[in-house]
C-alpha cells in the first residue's frame, strides 16, 4: 500500500479531566459534520458492492478494559487493557495460528493496538492504523452503562434504535459508523485476494462492519454479540459473503 493510500495517523487529545480522547485526522476528504466520520454521511452503509475476497477477513475485538468489565460504553476514551485483557490478547495467538495473515489493520486506540501486539500480529507484519475502525462515538452516553442510561432517560433505551445525544463529543448515528467501516472494508478488499486480513478494533464498530460486509442493514449488528478478546471470521461461499465463525474465545 502506498503512503497515499494509507490512513493518516490519528492523534489523541486530553480533555479537561485529563482523559485521553481520540481526535480524527484532517485528511482532506469529504466528510460529514460528525467528528470522526471519514467520508460522506450516509442514510445507510455504503454499498460494499465488489463482493467478498478469496480469503477470510478475521475480526479481533480488543481484550478487556475496566470499562468493558463494567459494561460502560467506551468510545473515544483511550483506556488500556486490564491484566485479564492482556491475558486474553496473548491467548489469541493460538486461534490466529490457523491463518497465514498477510495484512493487519488496527484502530488507533491503545486497547486495540496493544491487543494486536500481544496477539503476535505485529511480530512479522506492520500494524497499520485505520481511523475508520475506531469505536462508535457515544456522545452523551460515553462512560455509562445501558442500565444507567435507561434509568436517566426513563425508557427502554437501545443504542441501535435511539442513538445518542451529543456530549463531550458530537456522537454518531449507527449509519455514520456503518459508512466509515464500509470505507475500511473497501480499502482491504484488494488485499483479500492475496491472503487473510485481520482487523483489530472494537465491539460495536466490528459488529456494524460485519453487517456491512454481509450486505445487511447496520441495525442488524444489534443481534451480533461480540465479547472482549474474541475472534470472528468472515468469508464467502460461491461469492456470497458469509460468517464462518463468530465470537470465539481462546480462554
Amino acid at each position: 500500500m502506498s503512503s497515499a493510500d494509507q490512513p493518516q495517523d490519528a492523534a489523541a487529545a486530553d480533555d479537561a479531566s485529563g482523559t485521553a480522547q481520540f481526535t480524527a485526522p484532517a485528511d482532506g476528504r469529504s466528510r460529514s459534520t460528525v467528528e470522526g466520520v471519514i467520508g460522506p454521511l450516509s442514510a445507510g452503509a455504503h454499498a460494499y458492492s465488489t463482493g467478498p475476497g478469496s480469503h477470510p477477513l478475521i475480526l479481533v475485538r480488543h481484550g478487556q478494559t475496566e470499562w468493558s468489565l463494567d459494561g460502560r460504553h467506551t468510545g473515544r476514551t483511550d483506556i488500556p487493557l486490564t491484566e485479564e485483557g492482556e491475558r486474553q490478547a496473548r491467548a489469541l495467538r493460538g486461534l490466529l495460528s490457523e491463518w497465514d495473515v498477510r495484512a493487519v489493520r488496527v484502530s488507533p486506540l491503545q486497547r486495540a493496538r496493544r491487543t494486536a501486539e500481544l496477539a503476535g500480529l505485529g511480530d512479522s507484519l506492520e500494524l497499520v492504523e485505520d481511523p475508520d475502525l475506531v469505536e462508535w462515538d457515544y456522545g452523551s452516553v460515553e462512560g455509562k452503562s445501558t442500565p444507567q442510561v435507561r434509568e436517566e432517560l426513563g425508557y427502554e433505551w437501545k443504542i441501535f434504535d435511539h442513538g445518542v445525544a451529543p456530549g463531550r463529543t458530537p456522537g454518531e448515528l449507527v449509519q455514520d459508523v456503518a459508512a466509515r467501516t464500509a470505507h475500511a472494508l473497501a480499502r482491504v478488499r484488494p488485499l483479500l485476494d492475496e491472503g487473510p486480513v485481520c482487523l483489530v478494533a472494537h465491539g460495536h464498530s466490528l459488529r456494524i462492519l460485519a453487517a456491512t460486509y454481509l450486505g445487511l442493514p447496520p441495525s442488524t449488528a444489534a443481534a451480533l454479540e461480540l465479547s472482549a478478546g474474541s475472534l470472528s471470521v468472515l468469508g464467502e461461499n460461491h461469492r456470497v459473503p458469509t460468517v464462518r465463525r463468530w465470537n470465539l474465545s481462546p480462554l
